[in-house]
C-alpha cells in the first residue's frame, strides 16, 4: 500500500499568527513535524499543502516538499486538493497537524496501522484522560469507542458522562480509562476522503464543530488506536516558549 503523509499549513492563526515559521529553536517548527514524518517507515512521501507562498518557501529551504494550494474552509480539504492533484496512485493519505512538534513516529504507524487492519475507512488517534478539568474542558475534545475499537461519539461534552460519582472520584476508583482525549491526526482511505470533501457538513458537525462527526453521520467507520499520551499542540505564544525552554535542556 503507498501511504502519503500531508500536513496542511495556513499562514494565520487565530491565537498565534505565523507560528508556523516560528524559528526561535533555530528551526521553523512545521520542520519538527516534517522530520518526524520522514522518519516514518510507513510514509512513502511528505508533502506540505499550503496557501502561503512564505511557509512554501521555507519547507523548501529545508528540503521538504511544498504544494500551494487555493483556500480553504478546513485543513482536510487543503489535503484533499492536493492528494486529488499530487496523489494518484495513494492508498491512504495520513493528515498530520504542523503545530505539532513534539510528535512520535510511532504514533503515526499506529494510526497507519489501524486504518490498514481495520478495513474502516478512517482513523484517527486518542489517549486516556487522568485529569477531571481536561473532561469538562469543551476545547478539549473526547472520544468513546466501541469493544471492537471503532468511534461511536466525539464530543466537546464530557462523555461518557459519570452519574454516581465526580469526575474525580471517578478517575480515582477504578474508571480511569473510561475517558479518552481525541487526537486530531487522521488516515484516510483515499477515495473515502475525495468523496467526504464533497459531502455538506453533517448536522452534528454544525453542533459540535467537530468535522469528524461528518464522517460519523454519513455512517463510515472511524478505528480508533489508543496511545499512551498526547503529544502538546502549539496554540499559545505560552505553548511556544514552553516548547522552546524543552528544547533547550539536555537531550
Amino acid at each position: 500500500m503507498v501511504v502519503v503523509g500531508i500536513i496542511p499549513a495556513r499562514l494565520q492563526s487565530s491565537r498565534l499568527p505565523e507560528k508556523l515559521l516560528l524559528a526561535e529553536t533555530g528551526k521553523p517548527l512545521i520542520q519538527y513535524v516534517w522530520e518526524v514524518a520522514c522518519g516514518c517507515p510507513e510514509l512513502h512521501d511528505v508533502i506540505v499543502a499550503t496557501d502561503s507562498p512564505r511557509i512554501a518557501e521555507s519547507v523548501r529551504s529545508f528540503g521538504g516538499r511544498a504544494e500551494l494550494t487555493g483556500e480553504h474552509p478546513s485543513g482536510t480539504d487543503r489535503v484533499a486538493e492536493v492528494v486529488r492533484r499530487c496523489c494518484p496512485d495513494a492508498d491512504i493519505v495520513v493528515n498530520l497537524q504542523g503545530d505539532e512538534p513534539e510528535l512520535e513516529s510511532d504514533t503515526i504507524s499506529a494510526l497507519v496501522s489501524a486504518v490498514q487492519s481495520s478495513g474502516a475507512e478512517m482513523a484517527t488517534i486518542a489517549a486516556p484522560i487522568d485529569n477531571a478539568d481536561v473532561i469538562r474542558n469543551p476545547n478539549c475534545v473526547k472520544v468513546v469507542t466501541a469493544d471492537n475499537g471503532r468511534a461511536l461519539y466525539f464530543s466537546r461534552s464530557p462523555i461518557p458522562y459519570s452519574r454516581d460519582h465526580s469526575f474525580e472520584d471517578a478517575l480515582q476508583c477504578g474508571e480511569r480509562h473510561a475517558w479518552h482525549l481525541h487526537v486530531g491526526l487522521y488516515a484516510y482511505r483515499r477515495n473515502f476522503l475525495l468523496q467526504l470533501t464533497t459531502m455538506p457538513p453533517s448536522s452534528l458537525e454544525l453542533i459540535e464543530k467537530l468535522e469528524q462527526l461528518r464522517a460519523l453521520q454519513a455512517g463510515a467507520s472511524i478505528a480508533v488506536a489508543v496511545i499512551p499520551r498526547a503529544a502538546v499542540g502549539i496554540d499559545t505564544r505560552e505553548d511556544y516558549d514552553a516548547f522552546v525552554a524543552r528544547q533547550r535542556l539536555p537531550h
